[in-house]
C-alpha cells in the first residue's frame, strides 16, 4: 500500500478538571472526552524521495512546526525509515478552538505512517509515541467516550454517551492552550466540576443528567478574557439545548440537543449571524 486517506475527528470535553501539577509544569487533568463527527481529511502518499511535504487548504506555518510533520518524522527517525511522505490536508476543524484539531491530525498521521511504512506498531505503542507529541494525541488515537487522566495519556473507555445533536459554535478568535492554563494558574479559587457524577450519568445513558453534571474548570478563565463565550452559552440554552459548555481551553462552545428540529433552528440562528463565527451541526462518534 502506498496511499491512504484518513479522517481526523474533533473532540469535545464533556467535563474538564485540573487536579494537580507535575514538577515539570504539566497540569494533571481528569476529563471526559467525546469524539464528534466534524473532521479533517488527510490523504497520505508514501514517496521514495525521503521528504515530508504537506499541502493544505489553510496556512500551516513552517512544516517542521506542524504536528503532522512531527508525527511522521518521529516514526521515520525512530524506525530508520528511508521513505518520505506527501500529505494533502483538507482542514475543517477550526484552529485554536478547543477541539483538538492539531492533535487529531497528529494521531491520524501516526496511524497512516504506521500503515504505509509497514511498522506493525500496536495501538499502545503508537500512544506512547503520541504523548511525546501532545497530551491529547493518545485520546485522539483511541476516540469514543473516555476518561482521560494524568496529562492526558491515561485513558479509560466508557460506554457510549447518550446520543445527541451537537451544535459547535466557534467565535472569530482563538485561545491558545498555554494562555488558558496560564490564566487558571493565576486564579486563587476554582470551581471544580463533578466528574464522578458525569461518569455515572454517562454510564446510565441519561442525556439530561449528563448535561446537568457537565463542567469545565477552564471556562471561567476563558470567559473572563472573552465574555462572548458566555453569551453563546446562554443563547444555546435559550434555543433549546439540554446543556451547553465551552470545550477544552475554548473558545468553541457546544450545545447538546435531544430535539433535532431545535438543533437545526439553533444552527441557522448562529450561522446567519455573519460575524465570522464558524458553526457546525454534528453528532457523537463512537
Amino acid at each position: 500500500m502506498a496511499e491512504l486517506t484518513v479522517k481526523a475527528y474533533a473532540k469535545i470535553n464533556l467535563g474538564l478538571d485540573i487536579v494537580g501539577r507535575r514538577a515539570d509544569g504539566y497540569h494533571l487533568v481528569r476529563m471526559i472526552m467525546q469524539t464528534v463527527g466534524l473532521s479533517d481529511v488527510l490523504e497520505f502518499t508514501r514517496t521514495d524521495d525521503g521528504q515530508i511535504t504537506i499541502d493544505s487548504d489553510v496556512a500551516l506555518g513552517a512544516p517542521s512546526d506542524n504536528l503532522i510533520y512531527k508525527a511522521i518524522d518521529l516514526l521515520r527517525r525512530e524506525k530508520g525509515v528511508a521513505h518520505g511522505m506527501h500529505v494533502k490536508l483538507t482542514k475543517r476543524i477550526p484552529v485554536a478552538a478547543g477541539l483538538a484539531g492539531g492533535s487529531s491530525d497528529c494521531a491520524a498521521s501516526l496511524k497512516a505512517a504506521n500503515e504505509l511504512y509497514g511498522l506493525g506498531l500496536s495501538p499502545e505503542r503508537l500512544a506512547e509515541y503520541g504523548v511525546r507529541l501532545g497530551a491529547d494525541v493518545p485520546y485522539c488515537l483511541m476516540g469514543g467516550t473516555a476518561i482521560s487522566e494524568g496529562i492526558g495519556e491515561k485513558l479509560t473507555p466508557l460506554p457510549a454517551a447518550p446520543q445527541a445533536h451537537v451544535l459547535l459554535v466557534k467565535p472569530a478568535f482563538g485561545i491558545s492552550t498555554k494562555e488558558a492554563y496560564g490564566g487558571y494558574d493565576r486564579e486563587e479559587h476554582h470551581d471544580h466540576p463533578d466528574i464522578d457524577g458525569l461518569i455515572r450519568a454517562t454510564e446510565a445513558g441519561d442525556l439530561h443528567a449528563m448535561c446537568a453534571s457537565m463542567g469545565n474548570v477552564l471556562e471561567p478563565v476563558s470567559i473572563a478574557m472573552h465574555p462572548e463565550i458566555e453569551t453563546i452559552k446562554h443563547k444555546m440554552l435559550a434555543l433549546g439545548a439540554a446543556g451547553s459548555m465551552m470545550s477544552g481551553s475554548g473558545p468553541t462552545v457546544f450545545g447538546l440537543f435531544d430535539d433535532e428540529e431545535a438543533a437545526k433552528r439553533a444552527y441557522i440562528e448562529f450561522a446567519d449571524a455573519g460575524d465570522g463565527t464558524q458553526v457546525c451541526l454534528t453528532e457523537f462518534v463512537g
